[in-house]
């Protein structure tokens, strides 16, 4: 707001009940159903009013499609054999784990052992 002090900003707001609180964050990502939003080098505020509490952010903004991001992922043939034989499951099954924990291996290998429990 133009031309007014700020301290008297603050005061006024706390008058409201209205706290700001800065966060010191590096990166800030929102996920969607097919892209990321990534915010670079941000600022970050939280806000708390009347018991809600809303965040304002703005920064550097590029996006990354998700379906990209999976195709990069390279999965060793070594690690799809290692998820395949801890979980008995085929290497089909293996890599398909592998490719949803992000290439995680004991992730995958507990997921599909959970998902044989299921079964």
């Amino acid at each position: 707001m133009p031309n007014i002090d700020p301290r008297t900003l603050a005061k006024a707001m706390k008058k409201m009940g209205v706290q700001q609180t800065e966060i010191p964050a590096e990166e800030v990502i929102i996920r969607t159903e097919d892209k990321e939003i990534v915010i670079s080098n941000p600022s970050v505020l939280k806000v708390s009013m009347m018991g809600q509490e809303s965040f304002q952010i703005s920064g550097e903004i590029s996006t990354r499609d998700k379906t990209s991001e999976d195709s990069q992922l390279e999965i060793s043939d070594e690690d799809i054999q290692t998820v395949a034989s801890q979980s008995n499951c085929s290497e089909e099954e293996a890599k398909e784990a592998l490719n949803n924990s992000h290439g995680d291996i004991a992730e995958a290998i507990l997921s599909l052992k959970e998902s044989d429990k299921a079964e």
